[in-house]
């Protein structure tokens, strides 16, 4: 029977298809290999089964015959076997189908207990193995976060593991849609923009820039190219001072005035950028500093700023800046995670290689490391205990009857055989230790 079902799976057949939609799958060649053994140690027992009846059948015989008193020890020990072989044999059968194909209760148990049985494998599970102390106290033993330590302060697995993280990184930048990061960055930026009042902060940067005399060298610049320019662009000034005069003055007039306001001009610009204590840069510092309080106290100017910023923010080019940002980004680290030389990589490296050294050696942290690898176990098995436990019992219940029976016996059958071995052996030493003691205690 065994043979022609085992055929049965290889075929494919509606056995087959049910064994391997049963959900523990089918037979492996493991598998098949364990159920020769199972065969051949049920041969032997079955074996010694008969081996204890003919020896009975014998031992009567003989005992009928007149051939002396040892033939009842003999009968007795041999029919005392049969009776543990037979209780044995029916012990394990009923384990997996029911003996003799009879309708007895309580055999055939992991075929129809099956949905029982994994009911009680989650519920002892849950009970012995997803509590919060057995995990607490186990994790504490395992001291996660020492041999954690140890294992990061050496250099081939600190480059494994920014290996891997760089695999990773890598990996998760590319799942992301470019279009929704971009979304969301511009998003982000602009509540962010539109929730904070930045006219107080750039007041108080612009009151610290001017007490340090940080814009000095703006205004520097600006006096420089201010020089170079008019240098350049004489003409210029003049086109605009005498295109500005009225139509009834002469012409010579209008380009003496021009040549006087240009030279003035040029003067005092020159004079500004090669005189650090000119009284306009005075003027200057005196303006930023008032445009710094007024930004910071003045509630005109500061909405005057507001409203800039909207106005600023609300523009396409702006948006356009912010949403771009993420592809300059994205690029930037891919770049740096799939090199190895690069700087996120080396500060990465020797930022494990650090920690791993610090966990080795710094009794608190390695506490603090333990502590939280604890918590986040704890809360795992104790708040989706009831989900761990129920796919248990839900893979069981989803299992095939009839195919998890035999893939069981594949495993666990060849033990089981060497019961019935070891009861037929055990009965014929207490049939005849019974024997021998009724015999002594009769003579």
């Amino acid at each position: 029977m065994d043979r022609a079902k085992t055929g049965e799976i290889a075929a494919g057949n509606d056995s087959g298809v049910r064994a391997i939609t049963g959900g523990i799958g089918t037979f492996t060649a493991a598998d098949e290999e364990r159920r020769r053994g199972v065969r051949r140690m049920k041969t032997i027992a079955t074996g010694a089964l008969l081996m204890m009846a003919t020896v009975f059948v014998l031992a009567k015989w003989a005992q009928h015959a007149g051939a002396g008193g040892w033939t009842g020890y003999v009968a007795a020990a041999a029919e005392a076997g049969m009776v543990g072989a037979l209780a044995d044999w029916f012990a394990v059968t009923a384990l997996f189908r029911r003996p003799m194909g009879l309708p007895i209760p309580h055999t055939a148990i992991i075929p129809t207990k099956k949905d029982q049985l994994g009911q009680t494998l989650g519920d002892f599970v849950g009970e012995n193995f997803l509590s919060g102390d057995v995990v607490r106290s186990r994790l504490r033993a395992v001291g996660i976060g020492s041999r954690l330590g140890a294992w990061l302060a050496e250099p081939e697995h600190a480059d494994r593991v920014t290996a891997e993280l760089a695999t990773a990184l890598r990996g998760a930048l590319a799942v992301l849609r470019d279009s929704d990061v971009q979304a969301v960055v511009g998003e982000a930026v602009t509540r962010r923009a539109d929730a904070q009042e930045i006219a107080p902060g750039l007041g108080s940067m612009l009151e610290k820039v001017v007490a340090d005399g940080g814009h000095r060298r703006v205004v520097d610049l600006v006096c420089v190219r201010a020089a170079e320019w008019l240098e350049l662009h004489s003409d210029s000034v003049m086109d605009a001072v005498t295109g500005g005069a009225p139509g009834w003055t002469p012409r010579f007039v209008d380009r003496k005035v021009g040549d006087r306001v240009y030279r003035e001009l040029l003067r005092f610009v020159t004079e500004m950028r090669d005189m650090p204590g000119h009284p306009a840069r005075g003027a200057v510092d005196r303006f930023l500093t008032d445009f710094a309080t007024d930004l910071r106290r003045d509630p005109e100017t500061r909405a005057r700023v507001e409203r800039l910023k909207s106005e600023v923010l609300g523009r396409g080019e702006v948006q356009d800046l912010i949403a771009s940002t993420w592809a300059a980004v994205r690029s930037m680290i891919v770049g740096a995670a799939e090199d190895e030389r690069s700087e996120l990589r080396v500060r990465a490296r020797a930022s494990l290689l650090s920690l791993g050294k610090r966990m080795a050696e710094d009794e608190r942290l390695r506490g603090k490391v333990d502590g939280w690898v604890e918590g986040a176990a704890v809360y795992v098995v104790t708040t989706y205990q009831e989900e761990i436990t129920s796919l248990i019992t839900e893979t069981v219940a989803g299992w095939d009857a009839e195919h998890t029976s035999k893939k069981i016996e594949a495993h666990i059958g060849r033990d089981l055989q060497f019961i019935r071995i070891n009861g037929t052996v055990v009965g014929a030493l207490a049939g005849l230790a019974i024997y021998t003691a009724v015999g002594l205690l009769g003579g």
